[in-house]
């Protein structure tokens, strides 16, 4: 008789806030008033498998924000603005505070290219496998000034060191850790959903990112601000599929700039692993 052997999941779910944006709620939900602004949290999803620390996007490229010519030159817009949390890289300081070397994550996976995403992977560079869509890739790097207009600096991830692994669709980035397209934000912008070791009590959690800022673009199904070469009611259909996903599965679906939902689930994820 064949034996069925369960696949090992993720032990633990630490979220970092790498820093904040400022910006008009339009860019989170479309056709939101301009003069109702948020703070909202960069966020970093750190997951620890059996085969070591798998990290989730990488937040800003910090030399972009504190040089003040590279900031004008990348970030000149009064509308928007980048906040960084601490004086060093904010993925070092994040992980410092938890006892946790970046020499410790053996994989990164990046949801898409955007500025405030893809900044941190010059720390990955020629050290581990990165993650990745190849139409974002591919996007990212195509030789026009199209993708700096949507806020994807190829000076973030232009690097022949990096060991990009590119998937077409779903894919296993590690036990436990599953990547699925939900395209529209950007071209090849990807989802996550982790699965808990049955040792840590089972079940899972799936992460949105910028297929969904907010709550409210869960909740009631609205439109991005933020897309890429479609229509803005093309990106509500990424939306529900997740919700489908996550109903599916009975996991909780995690918007990825929710200021709100995001220092709440930091703090949920941390008195469950705590113990």
């Amino acid at each position: 008789m064949a034996t069925l052997v369960r696949r090992s999941g993720v032990r633990r779910i630490v979220l970092l806030t790498l820093g904040w944006e400022e910006l008009p709620k339009s860019v989170s939900v479309h056709g939101a008033p301009d003069d109702i602004r948020l703070r909202e949290p960069v966020p970093g999803v750190l997951l620890q498998t059996d085969g070591g620390w798998v990290l989730l996007d990488t937040g800003f490229n910090t030399a972009l924000i504190r040089d003040p010519h590279l900031r004008r030159r990348y970030y000149p817009s009064v509308e928007y603005q980048p906040i960084l949390p601490g004086l060093g890289e904010p993925i070092e300081e994040s992980l410092a505070d938890i006892g946790i070397d970046v020499d410790d994550i053996r994989v990164v996976a990046v949801s898409h290219l955007h500025t405030d995403h893809a900044g941190g992977l010059k720390l990955f560079a020629g050290k581990v496998p990165v993650h990745a869509q190849r139409r974002e890739v591919e996007y990212g790097l195509a030789n026009h000034p199209e993708p700096e207009r949507h806020a994807i600096f190829r000076v973030d991830f232009d690097d022949p060191s990096i060991d990009w692994q590119l998937a077409d669709g779903e894919a296993d980035i590690a036990p436990g850790i599953t990547a699925v397209p939900t395209y529209g934000h950007t071209p090849g912008h990807q989802s996550f959903v982790v699965e808990l070791d049955e040792s840590v009590g089972g079940g899972g959690y799936v992460f949105a990112f910028d297929a969904a800022d907010l709550t409210e673009n869960i909740e009631h199904e609205l439109a991005i601000g933020g897309f890429i070469d479609v229509d803005p009611a093309d990106t509500v259909e990424p939306i529900r599929r997740l919700k489908r996903l996550a109903d599916e599965k009975g996991y909780p679906l995690i918007p990825g700039h929710d200021p709100h939902v995001w220092p709440e689930m930091t703090q949920h994820f941390h008195e469950r692993f705590a113990r």
